[in-house]
């Protein structure tokens, strides 16, 4: 009998590589699926096999169409929900999908509620989750704030925009933000945004992560993180994180999840008010997350328990946590870099360059731990410093 495998899109590299590491180390067969040959992960020792499948933002219906071929194979148990266009096709047809391998993902309706950032920030005010502030382009009045525009949802298609403007689906454009008492165009806000955006009050904060595992609604694992650094000075994806232990935002966690019933991979990204002291829910992202490699490193193997989910094996040994466990995402410092000599933003003044060289050399020299470069297995790093230097 062919050994059993599991399908793993190469979303982040970070992520995808940390798939095949994981479970490659423990004999479970993998297979990477890319749209582009140059996947980090198509060279890691621990893929075992590697398929090219159209790019979802160009084709999503032949996107689909490739996963469901694969999970149609008699040895794929399962597919890694790794990027929103991943978890977007398996919900959607999470039917198709049932008939052939597990399917530990939310129902289509759940996504479309968590996608949907007027509908997540009512189910979790339903929660006694707070939120920032956020009201429709329309319905601002006070523009005398540091705002942020935003696109309501995490990805444009036409199931969620009810006027069918999206062929596909879009990804949505990046955050605008706006100075006290500037008034921007709101023709050019909607027409960049191609659709009716959302305005939010910025937050200073310090800004965490929920990495989480749920099975119908009860948790099967919870993990934080604090975000020391991201890819902009700003912040932006994060590229320096540690974990942490921090009560108040597990019980945010939990309340949310369990008002959403939620099954399957979840990272919720919250900000700490530094004015309030509040914890406000940012947004969820359906699916596993860029750095879960730094979980693995604190002793959560979140790959092998969603492997163990699938085949209905109840064994999950889970850890106590432990606060301090660092990791780093070296070509996203770089980037962190360059963001501060290059980058303007009108919310936030920019560190100094002496200051930023110094700060990323003491964490790397204190913290050696890394989402992707492993000794062991060192192409799928090479790759990535390869593509960057390519730009």
């Amino acid at each position: 009998m062919e050994k059993a495998s599991i399908v793993v899109p190469a979303a982040s590299a970070a992520s995808s590589v940390a798939f095949h590491r994981s479970l490659g180390r423990r004999g479970i067969r993998t297979i990477a699926v890319s749209e582009t040959e140059t996947a980090p992960s198509f060279r890691s020792r621990y893929c075992d096999e590697t398929v090219l499948v159209s790019d979802p933002k160009e084709d999503i219906t032949g996107y689909k169409e490739a996963l469901l071929a694969l999970a149609m194979r008699p040895d794929v148990e399962t597919i890694v929900p790794l990027r929103e266009e991943d978890i977007y096709v398996l919900s959607k047809y999470r039917q198709e999908f049932a008939e052939h391998i597990a399917t530990p993902w939310p129902s289509f309706e759940t996504l479309r509620t968590v996608h949907d950032r007027e509908k997540l920030f009512d189910a979790a005010r339903k929660a006694s989750v707070p939120v920032p502030e956020t009201n429709t382009l329309d319905d601002v009045d006070d523009w005398g704030r540091r705002l942020v525009v935003k696109s309501r949802y995490a990805l444009l298609t036409g199931d969620y925009l009810s006027d069918s403007a999206a062929e596909g689906i879009i990804e949505p454009r990046s955050a605008t933000f706006l100075k006290p008492d500037e008034r921007p165009d709101k023709e050019r806000l909607r027409s960049e945004f191609k659709h009716n955006p959302h305005v939010q009050q910025f937050v200073d904060g310090t800004e965490f992560s929920l990495g989480v595992l749920y099975d119908d609604g009860e948790p099967v694992v919870e993990t934080q993180k604090r975000i020391i650094r991201g890819k902009k000075y700003y912040c932006g994806p994060s590229v320096y994180h540690e974990s942490v232990d921090i009560r108040e935002l597990e019980e945010l966690g939990r309340r949310l999840l369990t008002q959403l019933d939620w099954h399957g991979p979840a990272d919720i990204d919250i900000i700490r008010d530094d004015n309030s002291g509040e914890y406000k829910l940012l947004e969820i992202n359906p699916r596993f997350w860029a750095t879960i490699q730094m979980e693995i490193h604190a002793g959560f193997d979140f790959p092998l328990y969603y492997w163990r989910m699938t085949q209905n094996d109840s064994r999950q040994s889970i850890p106590s946590p432990e606060p301090g466990i660092a990791s780093h995402y070296l070509p996203g410092e770089l980037s962190y870099i360059q963001s501060v000599l290059t980058e303007d933003h009108p919310l936030c003044d920019p560190p100094s360059v002496s200051s930023s060289g110094w700060e990323i050399t003491r964490s790397i020299i204190g913290d050696h731990r890394f989402d992707l470069l492993d000794l062991d297995d060192p192409l799928p790093f090479v790759s990535r410093v390869a593509d960057e230097v390519r730009g």
